[in-house]
């Protein structure tokens, strides 16, 4: 019968160069290592290895049985490595990215279940609505909306997301509340951008996808700072429907437009790499996805209010 430690002790012989080498690098006496290459040749009825006194060489089999071995062996290591890391209890810092309204909104209540979960972790949290260099600024993993431009990352995707439009009630006693998308042109819009020229927004709604012309006096490309605008009586803003929820309930905003929505987006969890994913990470993104899950997010296209970061 074909002893799988046999094969081992051949792929460590290759990767070695001698059995000299071989019996240092496996721990046992190199008359061990002959034995087992012996039997395994007999096993598999032709010789792999030429042995000469001073070198060592495949034959044609051997580098063909090498190849697709070292392949099986990597995949039942690896097997091991993640049974292993299950068994371990995540511990160490985990530094996550995510836009303002997502990180404010939903992920600050689910880092805190996560530290109670597992009390050797710890977590630091990097809210900005700008997309971090992950590697460089040493972010394990970033919640990200929208198109995903950065192709080198590993990316699961948790769900849509959307918008909704705002406004405060003192605006909308002075300035009238639009009926349809047209009415924009003649409303003060508060724009998530640089600036306050040349704005459009694409709104989803009974009649399908329709694009209008906004302008207003106040733009900034952080998401607190237009939905303070829109509290602040500036005009009407598109924000995150999750964030919109309490100042719509306490009466701060109204929404307007009800039946129309931004165009829903991805939202994603991205990470640099996923071979020997840490413990850690894999625990926040598993949780992250079950929580998305659970809120109404999920892959089949269901959407809540984010940003678009």
């Amino acid at each position: 019968m074909l002893d799988l430690n046999d094969i081992v002790v051949f792929a460590r012989l290759v990767e070695a160069g001698s059995f000299t080498a071989a019996a240092r690098l496996l721990g046992m006496p190199k008359t061990t290592v002959s034995r087992r290459i012996a039997a395994l040749e007999r096993e598999v009825g032709v010789r792999l290895v030429q042995r000469t006194t001073r070198s060592l060489n495949m034959t044609d089999a051997g580098r063909l049985y090498y190849e697709q071995s070292s392949l099986a062996l990597r995949t039942i290591e690896e097997a091991n490595l993640q049974l292993a890391e299950a068994r371990t209890e995540p511990s160490g810092t985990i530094r996550i990215s995510s836009p303002v309204g997502f990180g404010g909104h939903f992920l600050t209540a689910m880092v805190f279940d996560f530290l109670a979960a597992h009390p050797k972790t710890r977590v630091e949290l990097r809210l900005t609505d700008d997309r971090l260099n992950l590697v460089e600024n040493g972010i394990d993993l970033a919640f990200r909306t929208g198109i995903l431009a950065d192709s080198t990352l590993i990316a699961r995707k948790l769900g849509a997301t959307y918008r909704i439009l705002c406004a405060s009630p003192a605006y909308l006693a002075r300035r009238g509340v639009p009926a349809v998308p047209a009415d924009l042109a003649r409303h003060h819009c508060v724009i998530a951008g640089p600036s306050t020229a040349n704005a459009h927004w694409v709104l989803d709604g009974p009649k399908g996808q329709e694009t209008v012309t906004v302008s207003g006096r106040f733009a900034a490309n952080e998401m607190q700072a237009v939905i303070a605008a829109a509290m602040a009586d500036y005009g009407i803003a598109q924000m995150p429907h999750g964030v919109a929820e309490a100042p719509i309930k306490d009466g701060r905003l109204c929404r307007v437009l009800d039946g129309y929505t931004t165009p829903a987006g991805g939202l994603h969890v991205v990470y640099p790499s996923s071979r020997h994913l840490s413990p850690l990470v894999k625990a926040f993104i598993e949780l992250a996805a079950e929580r998305m899950s659970d809120g109404g997010i999920s892959g089949s296209g269901k959407a809540i209010g984010m940003p678009s970061t």
